[in-house]
C-alpha cells in the first residue's frame, strides 16, 4: 500500500514538473517578446529614450547618433532578430567639415599672401598647383538668351589662364533678376573652366559685400575641377595696379552700363588649392527576422527609418530656426518612425504565421545628409535587392491630428498597393491621402532608385519640424498605434503573398545632377501675382503632378515662408525661390483656412 502511494505521489509530481518546466519556458519566452501588440507605453519608451537631452539631437556621426544605433540594436535583438550584416551594424564614413588645408598658397609679385585674409579657397576648389596670367572676365557670364545676352568670354582667350571674375551680378538690389540663376559662386568657376580657365580668383565688389569678408566653408558642393579661391578687393586691385583701375570702379562700370568689360591684366600669380574634407564614421543598423517558409524565406520584405536628426542646430544644420543652439530632439523626425519599426518588428517576431519571408528592419544614419545611409545600404545590400518585395519606410508617423491622414506614398509602384492599403484601413479610423510617386525625401527614395516597390507612411510635417519643440512630449501615441494597427497587416501581407510584386516606374528615379546648368526651379503653382493678399503670396492655381501638389498644397493656400525666411510678396517669393536647387526639400509654411500649416515639399 505505502509503495502504490509513493508511486502515484511521484506520478503527480512528474506532471507538475513538465508544467512547471513549461510555465518556467514560456515565462522566459514571454521575457524574450514583452509584449506583442503594439503599445502606447513600449512607444513612450523608445521616443523618449532617442528624443532625450541624453542623444543631444542624433547629430550624424556624434555620440548621440551612436548611442541611438545600440539602442536600436539591442531592443531588435531582445525580440530575436539576428545580424544581416557583421554584428548588425553597417559602418561607413561622412563629411564632418571642410577646413583650409596648410598648403593653401597664392604668390604675387613675389610676394606670399596671406591664407584667411588676402584669400582663401572655396569649398568646391579643386587641389592643385597654378601659375599664369590673370585676365579679367567681368561677372564670369555667359548667356545667351532671347531676353538676355551677357557673353564675358566673347573676346577673350582664357585657356591656360587664371581669370577673374566679380562674384554676384548687376541687379544685386532687385529681389527678382534674370541674371540670378548665373550668378552662383560655383556656376562661375564651372563656366571658366568650360572656357579653358586653369583656375578663378572670384572678388566681391563693394555694392555686393561693402565689408569684404570671407564666408566659412560649408559642406555640399563638390569639387569643381580647377582651384577657386576668394581674394580680397585689396589683393584684386593690386592685380589691377598696372591698369590704373580698382574692383569699385569696374563693378559701378559693370552695373551702369551693362555690358561685358574683360581684358588681360599682365599680371601672374601662382598658388595652390588645398581643401581638407574631415570625416567621421557612423552606421546603420542592419538586422533581419528569418522567414518561416522554406523558399520564400530567402525573399525579403524591408521596414526601415532613420534615426539621426540635426543635433544642436546651428547655421548649416538644417534647422528651421538657425539662429537657436539648442537641442532638437527629433522625437517625430525621426524616433517616431524608430520607435514604430522596433515594435511592427516585435509583433512580427512574436506571430511566425506573419512572415513567410524574411523581414529586413533597418534603421538608417545620415538621412538628414542627403539620405547617405540609405544609399550606402543599397550599394552594399548584402543581400539581392532583386528578391525584396518591397521596402517600407516610416518618417515622422508621430503627430496624426484631428484630421486622422495619414500619408502615403509609392503606391504606383506596384500594383497591388492601392488594394492592399484600402483593405487593411478602417475608414472611421483614419483616412489615407495616397500619392503615386516613388521618390521623395526620405529613405524610400534610395530602394526607389534601385527598382524596388517602396511605400512612405508619414502622419505629415508641422510647425515644430526641424526646430528644438519636435520633442517626445508631443508625441501622439495613440495615433501612433492606429498607424500601427494600418502598417502591420500591410506588412505581413507583402510578407506572405505567393508571388513577388512587380515593379512599376512612378516619377522620377533621381534628381538632376548637381554640376549641370539648368534653368530656375518652381513649385507648379499659378500665385496671385496681383498681391491681394498683404504678408504673404496665394497660390491661385495647382498644376497636379508637380512639387506643390505632391507636397499637399491646395488652392487658396497663403504662403507666408519659405525655409524659415519670410515671403510677403510675390517678390519676396520669386527669390526665395532663386536660391534653390533642383532636388531639395523645402518647408514652406501656409495659411489654410486661418491656420498655420507647414508642407515638405521636394523640387
Amino acid at each position: 500500500m505505502a509503495v502504490k502511494f509513493k508511486l502515484k505521489v511521484m506520478r503527480i509530481f512528474g506532471k507538475l514538473g513538465i508544467v512547471l518546466l513549461v510555465l518556467i519556458a514560456f515565462g522566459f519566452s514571454k521575457g524574450k517578446i514583452k509584449s506583442p501588440e503594439v503599445t502606447v507605453d513600449e512607444l513612450k519608451k523608445h521616443v523618449s529614450y532617442l528624443a532625450s537631452d541624453a542623444l543631444k539631437g542624433r547629430r550624424t556621426g556624434t555620440e548621440g547618433d551612436s548611442l541611438a544605433a545600440e539602442y536600436i540594436r539591442k531592443e531588435l535583438k531582445a525580440i530575436g532578430l539576428v545580424p544581416l550584416q557583421n554584428d548588425g551594424f553597417q559602418k561607413f564614413r561622412v563629411t564632418d567639415k571642410i577646413i583650409p588645408g596648410p598648403a593653401n598658397s597664392l604668390m604675387l609679385n613675389g610676394a606670399t599672401l596671406k591664407s584667411g585674409t588676402d584669400f582663401a579657397p572655396f569649398a568646391f576648389s579643386e587641389n592643385a598647383s597654378f601659375t599664369g596670367e590673370v585676365v579679367f572676365a567681368g561677372y564670369g557670364f555667359d548667356i545667351n538668351e532671347d531676353s538676355l545676352k551677357w557673353k564675358d568670354y566673347s573676346a577673350l582667350d582664357v585657356k591656360g589662364k587664371i581669370v577673374m571674375v566679380l562674384r554676384a551680378d548687376p541687379e544685386i538690389e532687385k529681389n527678382m533678376s534674370p541674371f540670378m540663376k548665373y550668378s552662383k559662386d560655383r556656376d562661375k568657376v564651372l563656366q571658366a573652366k568650360d572656357m579653358g580657365a586653369a583656375a578663378v580668383l572670384l572678388v566681391s565688389g563693394k555694392v555686393f559685400d561693402p565689408e569684404d569678408k570671407f564666408e566659412p566653408l560649408t559642406k555640399g558642393d563638390q569639387s569643381v575641377g580647377i582651384p577657386a579661391f576668394r581674394i580680397s578687393r585689396k589683393i584684386a586691385n593690386s592685380i589691377l595696379e598696372p591698369k590704373k583701375l580698382l574692383i569699385e570702379d569696374l563693378e559701378k562700370k559693370l552695373n551702369d552700363q551693362r555690358k561685358p568689360e574683360s581684358f588681360t591684366t599682365g599680371v601672374s600669380v601662382s598658388g595652390h588649392s588645398d581643401i581638407i574634407q574631415t570625416t567621421i564614421p557612423t552606421r546603420n543598423v542592419v538586422m533581419v527576422l528569418p522567414g518561416t517558409d522554406k523558399i520564400l524565406k530567402n525573399e525579403y520584405v524591408v521596414i526601415g527609418a532613420h534615426f539621426d536628426h540635426l543635433g544642436m542646430g546651428g547655421i548649416g544644420s538644417g534647422s528651421r530656426v538657425p539662429d537657436t543652439v539648442a537641442v532638437h530632439y527629433g522625437a517625430d523626425d525621426n524616433a517616431s518612425g524608430v520607435g514604430m519599426i522596433i515594435e511592427l518588428a516585435e509583433k512580427l517576431a512574436a506571430k511566425p504565421q506573419s512572415h513567410k519571408r524574411s523581414i529586413v528592419v533597418l534603421a538608417f544614419s545620415g538621412e538628414e545628409m542627403g539620405l547617405l545611409g540609405s544609399k550606402k545600404f543599397v550599394e552594399n545590400p548584402g543581400i539581392d535587392l532583386n528578391k525584396v518585395n518591397a521596402m517600407v519606410n516610416m518618417d515622422m508617423v508621430g503627430r496624426l491630428n484631428e484630421n486622422s491622414l495619414v500619408q502615403i506614398g509609392g503606391v504606383g509602384t506596384a500594383e497591388p498597393f492601392k488594394k492592399m492599403l484600402t483593405a487593411a484601413n478602417d475608414t472611421t479610423i483614419l483616412k489615407l491621402s495616397l500619392s503615386e510617386e516613388g521618390y521623395g525625401p526620405s529613405d524610400h527614395a534610395s530602394f526607389y532608385g534601385k527598382n524596388v516597390p517602396v511605400l512612405f507612411i508619414s502622419s505629415g510635417a508641422h510647425l515644430d519640424y526641424h526646430t528644438p519643440a519636435d520633442a517626445y512630449s508631443k508625441i501622439n501615441y495613440e495615433g501612433m498605434v492606429k498607424i500601427a494597427d494600418l502598417s502591420y497587416p500591410v506588412i505581413s501581407d507583402l510578407a506572405n503573398m505567393d508571388s513577388k510584386l512587380i515593379f512599376k516606374e512612378a516619377g522620377p528615379k533621381e534628381v538632376a545632377g548637381r554640376g549641370t546648368r539648368r534653368k530656375g526651379v518652381t513649385l507648379g503653382i499659378m500665385p496671385d501675382f496681383a498681391g491681394n493678399v498683404k504678408n504673404g503670396l496665394r497660390a491661385d492655381v495647382i498644376t497636379p503632378g508637380r512639387p506643390a501638389a505632391i507636397g499637399g498644397m491646395k488652392k487658396g493656400d497663403i504662403i507666408t515662408s519659405i525655409n524659415g525666411k519670410p515671403v510677403n510678396n510675390i517678390q519676396d517669393y520669386m527669390f526665395r525661390m532663386g536660391q534653390l536647387k533642383h532636388g531639395e526639400t523645402i518647408s514652406v509654411e501656409v495659411l489654410r483656412e486661418g491656420k498655420k500649416e507647414v508642407l515638405l515639399i521636394q523640387l
